[in-house]
């Protein structure tokens, strides 16, 4: 039998090692800024068109390469990062693998320029598809500049894959705010298709925040600063105020470096709990300063995994960090003793004597009697005093007991509401319950989505208009959603900047706060992933449906639990929210006789 197993081409090789590292332009853009930083630079700026799917561009003023180095870089495993196995447990770059460039290669047409510190000549190369193509001399300034161009036209299917424009976007955004959250002291810009995003100096960390977030978040933030033997942990945690459903930003930091850790998350929470409402959540930004022998950051490739030695023991340092931040500002709601009510004491006076209370008694007084002197004391003849009050009385009660056996008779034995969350009801085949909430976000959307598919959405205009700040993602999906947005009554007007006017909001949904609202529709149609007409008019209905829906703890009559029960039976899909949760169970007759049993 002949052998069958054989080596893969270089070519192909990088390609499967391309699907690890490089699965959008977004990744791209990471590794090559991530580069631009361990080379030193000091200003990077980044050029996408067709949100990298045609082309990317990164140019930084860092130490640049030679041009061998320049060569040697796009193998497979070369780094400058570390030479030995154990430099794993002390890194102190963002790259070290040697394996991004090699994977770019691979999978697009790349072009690089770069020239170090007291060349005359920088070098020139160009490699399309992990094949070398040439490499010459050329003027340019000092740093590199990468140029990668149709990523993916050679792996088809993999190009088939990428989502939309708009969604491709928002990834790069994502990635680059997880960038320069880190290192403020470096310049960022930041152009899709000749429209800046981000145009960021070099500050200080909160600044930072404030410049990718908008300065409401200023308002919001509260310094956080704990350093133990274990781990230094600094940055900002938002106020119990700050809590929202959907879209708080949330970030942690090891070593600089951007992480995924839900264990932390969950003692961020803890911090929080009973002081913001169950389901919603604080923005944070935590930066951990740990011994590099004690996490280990080499277990994904996207190295968003870490991790850590001391887990536990740094999960109790953060829960207590945050909870005497959050306590040292007397951010948790207190009483407030109004003076206006206080009671006048007099000032103490020695030299006065003071004077002893005294009885008076009038004992000719006669409370039964019929004297003269008592007479304005005693009250109109009582007859005549209330006359006429008592058959209007008497009316109104009789009135009420007839509408009371009508309610009663009719409605009572259909329907009941248990603890303000459920309305359970008696079917043929036993006891069908409803989740009141989600029956009326199933009823809402339906609703809503009508209205923005027919246009035909009522609004109510603000005689002040609030201001809603966006981020640079929430300004790309506005953009996509502004015609479903309008078509439920919302209007907007751009302030520049990321702020918003919103002048007008859906009828009906009057006492909630706009802002929150506007933030909870933009984050659900963000987390579609997908900006297709469909798409965004079930995404926009989904999100107002969920804000404007009858809350738990809410006791409603029997005529809006009827209105309620019946609009649900109306709907297209009853039993399932549109998110996909369960809204109506049923107790079988013979599972209650088995109970009772």
């Amino acid at each position: 039998m002949s052998d069958i197993i054989q080596l893969l081409p270089d070519s192909v090789a990088n390609q499967i090692a391309a699907g690890e590292v490089i699965q959008r332009p977004a990744s791209v853009i990471k590794e090559l800024v991530e580069n631009a930083i361990d080379a030193g630079a000091t200003k990077i700026d980044v050029i996408v068109l067709d949100s990298g799917k045609t082309r990317i561009q990164v140019v930084d003023n860092g130490c640049g390469m030679s041009a061998t180095d320049a060569r040697l870089s796009f193998e497979r495993h070369a780094t400058s990062k570390i030479r030995k196995a154990d430099d794993l447990f002390s890194l102190h770059t963002m790259g070290f693998r040697g394996e991004a460039l090699a994977s770019i290669a691979a999978v697009a047409q790349v072009e690089l320029r770069t020239r170090q510190e007291g060349e005359e000549l920088g070098t020139s190369l160009s490699i399309n598809g992990s094949q070398f193509e040439g490499q010459e001399p050329c003027s340019c300034p000092v740093g590199s500049n990468f140029v990668v161009n149709n990523i993916f036209y050679n792996v088809p299917a993999r190009r088939r894959f990428l989502k939309s424009n708009s969604t491709e976007l928002n990834n790069i955004i994502t990635a680059f705010e997880r960038i320069v959250l880190v290192y403020p002291n470096i310049s960022f810009t930041l152009r899709n298709n000749d429209a800046e995003i981000f145009n960021l100096k070099a500050v200080g960390i909160r600044q930072r925040i404030i410049d990718v977030f908008g300065k409401r978040l200023n308002q919001e933030l509260l310094p956080l600063e704990v350093d133990t033997v274990l781990a230094k942990i600094t940055g900002f945690v938002g106020k119990p105020t700050s809590s929202r459903k959907k879209g708080a930003q949330q970030y942690f930091f090891v070593n600089n470096r951007y992480m995924k850790h839900p264990y932390f998350h969950k003692a961020v929470q803890n911090a929080y709990d009973r002081l913001v409402p169950v389901g919603e959540q604080v923005p944070y930004f935590i930066y951990f300063d740990v011994p590099t022998e004690g996490i280990d950051v080499n277990i994904h490739p996207t190295k968003t995994e870490i991790k850590f030695e001391n887990e536990q023991e740094i999960w109790q340092i953060l829960l207590a960090a945050v909870k005497e931040s959050v306590g040292l500002f007397s951010e948790v709601p207190k009483l407030d003793f109004s003076p206006g009510d206080d009671i006048d004491i007099p000032v103490y006076d020695p030299s006065k004597q003071p004077v002893q209370p005294q009885v008076k008694v009038n004992p000719q007084f006669n409370p039964f009697g019929n004297q003269n002197n008592h007479a304005e004391h005693a009250p109109a003849n009582w007859e005549d005093l209330y006359a006429g009050l008592t058959p209007a009385k008497q009316n109104e009660e009789a009135i009420f007991d007839s509408q009371a056996d009508d309610l009663y008779s009719e409605r009572a034995p259909a329907h009941y509401q248990y603890k303000g969350m459920y309305i359970m009801t008696a079917v043929k085949s036993g006891l069908m319950i409803i989740d009141q909430h989600r029956a009326h976000m199933r009823v809402l959307f339906e609703q809503y989505k009508r209205q923005i598919e027919t246009k035909t959405g009522n609004k109510q205009k603000l005689l002040f208009p609030d201001i809603v700040h966006l981020s640079a993602s929430g300004i790309n999906t506005l953009s996509h959603i502004d015609e479903g947005m309008r078509g439920l009554g919302f209007e907007f007007t751009d302030l520049g900047h990321g702020d918003y006017a919103i002048n007008s909001i859906p009828a009906g949904v009057e006492g909630m706060n706009a802002v929150k609202l506007v933030e909870d529709i933009i984050a659900t149609a963000d987390e579609q992933g997908s900006f297709s007409a469909d798409e965004i008019n079930t995404s926009l209905a989904m999100g107002l449906a969920r804000d404007a829906a009858i809350p738990y703890g809410q006791v409603l009559n029997n005529a809006e639990i009827e209105d309620l029960v019946n609009g649900l039976f109306a709907c297209s899909n009853p039993n399932y929210t549109p998110d996909g949760k369960k809204v109506i169970s049923i107790l079988a007759q013979q599972e209650i006789e088995r109970i009772l049993s």
